[in-house]
Protein backbone atom coordinates (compact mmCIF):
# COMPACT_ATOMS: atom_id res chain seq x y z
CA UNK A 1 0.00 0.00 0.00
CA UNK A 2 1.05 3.57 -0.69
CA UNK A 3 2.25 6.13 1.65
CA UNK A 4 -0.78 6.91 3.85
CA UNK A 5 -3.14 5.57 1.81
CA UNK A 6 -6.61 5.37 4.00
CA UNK A 7 -7.79 1.90 4.32
CA UNK A 8 -10.17 0.21 6.83
CA UNK A 9 -7.44 -1.62 9.04
CA UNK A 10 -5.34 1.69 9.74
CA UNK A 11 -5.59 4.07 12.08
CA UNK A 12 -5.20 7.87 11.40
CA UNK A 13 -2.94 9.42 14.04
CA UNK A 14 -5.61 12.14 15.04
CA UNK A 15 -6.47 14.23 17.98
CA UNK A 16 -9.91 13.32 19.12
CA UNK A 17 -11.49 16.81 17.77
CA UNK A 18 -9.89 16.42 14.22
CA UNK A 19 -11.09 12.51 13.89
CA UNK A 20 -14.59 13.79 14.51
CA UNK A 21 -14.41 16.32 11.85
CA UNK A 22 -12.70 13.94 9.11
CA UNK A 23 -14.98 13.24 6.44
CA UNK A 24 -15.69 10.37 4.14
CA UNK A 25 -13.17 10.79 1.40
CA UNK A 26 -10.21 10.81 3.88
CA UNK A 27 -10.29 14.44 4.02
CA UNK A 28 -11.83 17.03 6.93
CA UNK A 29 -14.48 18.51 6.90
CA UNK A 30 -14.58 22.13 7.73
CA UNK A 31 -14.65 22.07 11.43
CA UNK A 32 -12.72 22.19 14.69
CA UNK A 33 -10.07 21.05 12.88
CA UNK A 34 -9.66 24.31 10.37
CA UNK A 35 -10.67 26.50 13.12
CA UNK A 36 -7.45 25.89 15.31
CA UNK A 37 -5.55 27.72 12.85
CA UNK A 38 -8.03 30.17 11.83
CA UNK A 39 -6.47 34.04 12.61
CA UNK A 40 -3.36 32.16 12.05
CA UNK A 41 -0.88 31.25 9.35
CA UNK A 42 -1.60 27.85 8.83
CA UNK A 43 1.15 25.33 8.91
CA UNK A 44 2.04 21.81 7.36
CA UNK A 45 0.55 20.11 10.44
CA UNK A 46 -2.42 21.93 10.08
CA UNK A 47 -2.30 20.59 6.20
CA UNK A 48 -1.65 17.03 7.05
CA UNK A 49 -4.27 16.66 10.37
CA UNK A 50 -7.06 18.21 8.10
CA UNK A 51 -5.87 15.45 5.12
CA UNK A 52 -5.47 12.76 7.75
CA UNK A 53 -1.85 12.33 6.71
CA UNK A 54 1.28 12.84 7.78
CA UNK A 55 3.87 15.87 7.33
CA UNK A 56 5.63 13.24 5.44
CA UNK A 57 3.08 12.75 2.67
CA UNK A 58 2.25 16.75 2.80
CA UNK A 59 5.76 17.41 1.80
CA UNK A 60 5.50 15.08 -1.02
CA UNK A 61 2.51 16.17 -2.77
CA UNK A 62 2.86 19.76 -2.39
CA UNK A 63 6.64 19.48 -3.62
CA UNK A 64 5.19 17.50 -6.54
CA UNK A 65 7.50 14.64 -5.62
CA UNK A 66 4.04 12.05 -4.69
CA UNK A 67 3.73 9.92 -7.39
CA UNK A 68 4.79 6.54 -7.20
CA UNK A 69 4.63 7.14 -3.24
CA UNK A 70 0.93 8.27 -2.60
CA UNK A 71 -2.56 8.07 -4.10
CA UNK A 72 -4.19 10.30 -6.65
CA UNK A 73 -6.65 10.48 -3.93
CA UNK A 74 -4.41 11.27 -0.98
CA UNK A 75 -2.89 13.66 -3.17
CA UNK A 76 -6.08 15.36 -3.94
CA UNK A 77 -7.23 15.17 -0.60
CA UNK A 78 -4.04 16.92 0.81
CA UNK A 79 -4.36 20.12 -2.26
CA UNK A 80 -7.73 20.35 -0.99
CA UNK A 81 -6.30 21.21 2.51
CA UNK A 82 -3.76 23.49 1.53
CA UNK A 83 -6.63 25.55 -0.53
CA UNK A 84 -9.02 25.70 2.29
CA UNK A 85 -6.24 26.42 5.23
CA UNK A 86 -4.63 29.65 2.67
CA UNK A 87 -1.19 27.25 3.06
CA UNK A 88 1.79 28.56 1.47
CA UNK A 89 5.14 26.39 1.64
CA UNK A 90 8.04 28.70 3.51
CA UNK A 91 9.67 29.13 0.84
CA UNK A 92 13.03 30.23 3.34
CA UNK A 93 12.71 27.29 5.25
CA UNK A 94 12.90 24.83 1.92
CA UNK A 95 15.41 27.20 0.28
CA UNK A 96 17.71 26.52 3.96
CA UNK A 97 17.35 22.80 3.29
CA UNK A 98 17.68 22.46 -0.23
CA UNK A 99 20.79 25.05 0.17
CA UNK A 100 18.91 27.41 -2.91
CA UNK A 101 18.29 30.60 -2.95
CA UNK A 102 15.15 30.39 -5.72
CA UNK A 103 17.06 33.55 -7.14
CA UNK A 104 18.50 34.02 -10.86
CA UNK A 105 20.05 36.98 -11.89
CA UNK A 106 19.38 38.35 -14.95
CA UNK A 107 22.84 40.16 -16.80
CA UNK A 108 21.64 42.33 -19.88
CA UNK A 109 24.29 44.88 -21.68
CA UNK A 110 22.06 48.18 -21.16
CA UNK A 111 18.62 48.94 -19.45
CA UNK A 112 18.24 52.07 -22.30
CA UNK A 113 16.89 49.32 -24.95
CA UNK A 114 13.04 47.83 -24.70
CA UNK A 115 14.30 44.81 -25.48
CA UNK A 116 16.11 44.56 -21.91
CA UNK A 117 12.90 45.06 -20.43
CA UNK A 118 11.02 42.51 -22.69
CA UNK A 119 13.34 40.20 -21.71
CA UNK A 120 12.96 40.38 -18.19
CA UNK A 121 9.42 40.43 -17.92
CA UNK A 122 9.24 37.00 -19.48
CA UNK A 123 11.41 35.48 -17.10
CA UNK A 124 10.01 37.23 -14.43
CA UNK A 125 6.12 35.98 -14.96
CA UNK A 126 7.92 32.37 -15.73
CA UNK A 127 10.08 32.66 -12.69
CA UNK A 128 7.15 33.66 -10.30
CA UNK A 129 5.41 30.93 -10.92
CA UNK A 130 7.73 28.82 -9.67
CA UNK A 131 8.31 30.41 -6.57
CA UNK A 132 11.62 32.62 -7.74
CA UNK A 133 12.84 36.05 -7.78
CA UNK A 134 14.78 37.41 -10.67
CA UNK A 135 17.43 40.19 -10.28
CA UNK A 136 17.90 42.44 -13.07
CA UNK A 137 21.43 43.48 -13.55
CA UNK A 138 23.08 45.94 -16.22
CA UNK A 139 26.61 45.32 -16.77
CA UNK A 140 28.72 48.53 -16.32
CA UNK A 141 30.85 47.49 -19.45
CA UNK A 142 28.52 46.47 -21.30
CA UNK A 143 28.92 43.42 -23.48
CA UNK A 144 32.42 43.22 -21.70
CA UNK A 145 33.21 41.62 -18.32
CA UNK A 146 30.88 41.69 -16.39
CA UNK A 147 31.52 42.67 -12.49
CA UNK A 148 30.07 40.33 -9.79
CA UNK A 149 27.26 42.35 -7.88
CA UNK A 150 27.73 40.21 -5.26
CA UNK A 151 30.27 39.53 -2.60
CA UNK A 152 29.69 36.30 -3.87
CA UNK A 153 27.20 35.60 -6.56
CA UNK A 154 27.55 32.24 -6.11
CA UNK A 155 26.49 32.27 -2.63
CA UNK A 156 23.25 34.37 -3.33
CA UNK A 157 22.28 32.96 -6.42
CA UNK A 158 20.87 29.77 -8.23
CA UNK A 159 21.77 30.57 -12.06
CA UNK A 160 22.14 33.30 -14.25
CA UNK A 161 20.54 33.91 -17.37
CA UNK A 162 22.54 36.49 -19.68
CA UNK A 163 21.14 38.53 -22.34
CA UNK A 164 23.47 39.43 -25.90
CA UNK A 165 26.85 38.76 -24.04
CA UNK A 166 29.47 36.33 -24.46
CA UNK A 167 29.71 33.56 -21.37
CA UNK A 168 33.30 34.44 -20.61
CA UNK A 169 32.44 38.28 -19.78
CA UNK A 170 30.50 36.53 -16.76
CA UNK A 171 33.24 34.70 -15.26
CA UNK A 172 33.69 36.63 -12.44
CA UNK A 173 30.59 36.35 -10.78
CA UNK A 174 30.25 32.53 -12.38
CA UNK A 175 32.79 31.52 -9.63
CA UNK A 176 34.41 29.39 -11.76
CA UNK A 177 31.49 28.06 -13.33
CA UNK A 178 30.18 26.65 -10.32
CA UNK A 179 26.70 28.92 -11.41
CA UNK A 180 24.22 26.95 -14.00
CA UNK A 181 24.40 29.24 -16.74
CA UNK A 182 21.56 30.00 -19.85
CA UNK A 183 22.64 32.37 -22.99
CA UNK A 184 20.06 34.53 -24.33
CA UNK A 185 20.79 35.91 -28.14
CA UNK A 186 24.70 34.46 -27.81
CA UNK A 187 26.64 32.17 -29.76
CA UNK A 188 25.69 29.10 -29.70
CA UNK A 189 28.81 27.38 -29.84
CA UNK A 190 29.61 29.12 -26.69
CA UNK A 191 30.24 25.83 -24.18
CA UNK A 192 30.28 27.40 -21.14
CA UNK A 193 26.52 27.70 -20.97
CA UNK A 194 23.91 24.98 -20.19
CA UNK A 195 21.58 25.78 -22.04
CA UNK A 196 21.22 28.27 -24.94
CA UNK A 197 17.86 30.31 -26.20
CA UNK A 198 18.68 31.96 -29.27
CA UNK A 199 16.29 34.27 -32.06
CA UNK A 200 16.31 32.98 -35.47
CA UNK A 201 18.33 36.23 -36.28
CA UNK A 202 19.75 35.17 -39.72
CA UNK A 203 16.17 34.20 -41.07
CA UNK A 204 15.30 37.48 -40.44
CA UNK A 205 17.76 39.74 -42.19
CA UNK A 206 17.22 37.46 -44.77
CA UNK A 207 13.39 37.99 -45.00
CA UNK A 208 14.15 41.77 -44.80
CA UNK A 209 17.04 41.68 -47.10
CA UNK A 210 14.57 39.31 -50.03
CA UNK A 211 11.74 42.07 -49.46
CA UNK A 212 14.05 44.77 -50.57
CA UNK A 213 15.15 42.97 -53.48
CA UNK A 214 11.92 41.85 -54.40
CA UNK A 215 11.00 45.89 -53.93
CA UNK A 216 13.95 46.47 -57.03
CA UNK A 217 16.28 47.50 -54.56
CA UNK A 218 19.68 47.69 -55.33
CA UNK A 219 22.19 50.10 -54.04
CA UNK A 220 22.13 49.11 -49.80
CA UNK A 221 23.51 50.67 -46.91
CA UNK A 222 23.88 48.72 -43.89
CA UNK A 223 23.88 50.95 -40.44
CA UNK A 224 25.55 48.30 -38.68
CA UNK A 225 25.70 48.66 -34.83
CA UNK A 226 29.35 49.25 -33.63
CA UNK A 227 29.25 46.28 -30.55
CA UNK A 228 31.10 43.41 -31.33
CA UNK A 229 28.58 40.80 -30.44
CA UNK A 230 26.98 37.69 -31.66
CA UNK A 231 23.49 38.76 -33.01
CA UNK A 232 24.72 41.77 -34.96
CA UNK A 233 27.97 39.43 -36.46
CA UNK A 234 24.91 37.71 -37.54
CA UNK A 235 23.08 40.08 -38.97
CA UNK A 236 25.96 40.90 -41.40
CA UNK A 237 26.61 38.28 -42.10
CA UNK A 238 23.11 36.91 -42.73
CA UNK A 239 22.63 40.30 -45.16
CA UNK A 240 25.58 40.04 -47.41
CA UNK A 241 24.65 36.02 -47.99
CA UNK A 242 21.08 37.24 -49.11
CA UNK A 243 22.78 40.40 -51.38
CA UNK A 244 24.64 36.97 -53.27
CA UNK A 245 20.96 36.50 -54.70
CA UNK A 246 21.48 39.46 -56.84
CA UNK A 247 24.79 39.92 -58.22
CA UNK A 248 23.96 43.43 -59.33
CA UNK A 249 23.39 44.63 -55.96
CA UNK A 250 26.11 46.75 -53.92
CA UNK A 251 26.18 47.38 -50.26
CA UNK A 252 28.77 49.77 -48.22
CA UNK A 253 28.68 50.14 -44.42
CA UNK A 254 28.59 52.72 -41.91
CA UNK A 255 29.07 51.88 -38.91
CA UNK A 256 27.39 53.33 -35.22
CA UNK A 257 26.92 53.05 -31.75
CA UNK A 258 23.26 52.67 -30.75
CA UNK A 259 21.68 56.01 -30.38
CA UNK A 260 19.74 57.91 -32.23
CA UNK A 261 22.27 60.47 -33.43
CA UNK A 262 24.89 58.17 -34.19
CA UNK A 263 22.51 56.94 -36.81
CA UNK A 264 21.55 59.80 -38.03
CA UNK A 265 25.19 60.90 -38.30
CA UNK A 266 25.86 57.71 -40.19
CA UNK A 267 23.30 58.00 -42.21
CA UNK A 268 23.90 61.65 -43.45
CA UNK A 269 27.80 60.17 -44.46
CA UNK A 270 26.13 57.09 -46.24
CA UNK A 271 23.65 59.78 -48.17
CA UNK A 272 26.14 62.30 -49.43
CA UNK A 273 29.09 60.62 -50.61
CA UNK A 274 30.06 61.21 -54.21
CA UNK A 275 28.39 59.29 -56.42
CA UNK A 276 24.92 57.44 -56.57
CA UNK A 277 22.69 57.82 -53.79
CA UNK A 278 21.51 54.50 -51.92
CA UNK A 279 17.99 53.80 -52.10
CA UNK A 280 17.86 51.62 -48.82
CA UNK A 281 19.09 51.85 -45.62
CA UNK A 282 19.11 48.94 -43.59
CA UNK A 283 19.36 49.66 -39.54
CA UNK A 284 20.94 46.92 -37.37
CA UNK A 285 17.89 48.09 -34.93
CA UNK A 286 14.96 50.49 -34.96
CA UNK A 287 17.12 53.18 -32.71
CA UNK A 288 19.47 53.25 -35.96
CA UNK A 289 16.38 53.24 -37.75
CA UNK A 290 14.93 56.36 -36.33
CA UNK A 291 18.06 57.83 -36.81
CA UNK A 292 17.98 57.55 -40.45
CA UNK A 293 14.86 59.14 -41.07
CA UNK A 294 16.22 62.22 -39.40
CA UNK A 295 18.67 62.27 -41.56
CA UNK A 296 16.52 61.90 -44.49
CA UNK A 297 14.32 64.51 -43.47
CA UNK A 298 17.18 66.88 -42.55
CA UNK A 299 18.56 66.18 -46.21
CA UNK A 300 15.54 67.74 -47.84
CA UNK A 301 14.33 63.86 -48.87
CA UNK A 302 11.61 61.90 -48.35
CA UNK A 303 10.90 57.86 -46.78
CA UNK A 304 10.15 56.03 -48.42
CA UNK A 305 9.98 57.79 -51.59
CA UNK A 306 13.22 58.88 -52.27
CA UNK A 307 15.13 56.42 -49.56
CA UNK A 308 13.32 53.05 -47.70
CA UNK A 309 14.77 52.94 -44.34
CA UNK A 310 14.64 49.39 -42.24
CA UNK A 311 14.71 48.44 -38.51
CA UNK A 312 15.31 45.39 -36.05
CA UNK A 313 13.40 44.69 -33.09
CA UNK A 314 10.11 46.14 -33.70
CA UNK A 315 10.53 47.95 -30.27
CA UNK A 316 7.35 50.86 -29.68
CA UNK A 317 9.76 53.12 -31.45
CA UNK A 318 8.95 51.59 -34.64
CA UNK A 319 5.30 52.99 -34.57
CA UNK A 320 6.03 56.09 -32.93
CA UNK A 321 7.58 57.46 -36.26
CA UNK A 322 5.94 58.50 -39.38
CA UNK A 323 6.15 56.64 -41.56
CA UNK A 324 5.97 53.18 -39.59
CA UNK A 325 8.96 51.32 -40.09
CA UNK A 326 9.19 48.14 -41.60
CA UNK A 327 11.10 46.15 -39.03
CA UNK A 328 11.53 42.41 -37.79
CA UNK A 329 9.67 41.54 -34.80
CA UNK A 330 11.94 39.68 -31.98
CA UNK A 331 9.83 38.09 -29.17
CA UNK A 332 11.68 39.17 -26.26
CA UNK A 333 9.26 38.42 -23.86
CA UNK A 334 9.35 34.88 -25.27
CA UNK A 335 12.36 34.74 -25.40
CA UNK A 336 12.89 35.72 -21.40
CA UNK A 337 10.28 33.00 -20.57
CA UNK A 338 12.39 29.96 -22.12
CA UNK A 339 15.51 31.41 -20.78
CA UNK A 340 14.05 30.90 -17.35
CA UNK A 341 11.95 27.99 -18.13
CA UNK A 342 15.87 26.33 -19.48
CA UNK A 343 16.94 27.55 -16.23
CA UNK A 344 14.46 25.45 -13.78
CA UNK A 345 15.12 22.60 -16.24
CA UNK A 346 19.02 22.65 -15.54
CA UNK A 347 18.58 23.06 -11.57
CA UNK A 348 16.11 20.32 -11.56
CA UNK A 349 18.40 18.16 -13.85
CA UNK A 350 16.04 17.83 -17.07
CA UNK A 351 16.98 18.49 -20.56
CA UNK A 352 16.91 22.34 -21.14
CA UNK A 353 16.67 21.85 -25.08
CA UNK A 354 18.08 24.53 -27.41
CA UNK A 355 15.49 25.72 -30.52
CA UNK A 356 15.60 28.68 -32.10
CA UNK A 357 12.78 30.99 -31.35
CA UNK A 358 10.96 32.73 -34.63
CA UNK A 359 11.33 35.82 -35.94
CA UNK A 360 8.58 37.94 -37.87
CA UNK A 361 8.82 40.61 -40.80
CA UNK A 362 6.28 43.68 -40.03
CA UNK A 363 6.10 45.18 -43.65
CA UNK A 364 4.92 48.86 -43.08
CA UNK A 365 5.44 52.02 -44.85
CA UNK A 366 8.61 52.86 -44.41
CA UNK A 367 9.78 50.65 -47.49
CA UNK A 368 8.67 51.09 -50.89
CA UNK A 369 9.91 50.37 -54.56
CA UNK A 370 13.49 52.61 -54.93
CA UNK A 371 12.71 56.09 -57.16
CA UNK A 372 12.83 55.48 -61.05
Amino acid sequence: MKQDEPSPGRATRLSPGAARDQSPHGGAASGRGEEAVAGARATSRDVARAAGVSQATVSLVLGEKWRGRVSERTADAVRAAAGRLGYRPNLAARSLRLGRTRTALLVVPALTNEFFARVYTGAARVAADHGFGVVLYPSPEGVGPARDPFDSASAALDGVIASSMAADALAAMRGGGGLPLVMLDSDPADTAAAATVNLDIASGMRLMTEHLLGLGHRRFVHIASAVDSWTFRVRHAALDEALRAAPDAVVRREPAELDVDAGRLAAERALTRPGPRPTALVCDDDILAAGACKAVRRLGLRVPEDVSVTGFDDLALATAVEPELTTVRLPAEEVGERGMAALLAVLEGREAGSAAVPVELMRRRSAAPPPS
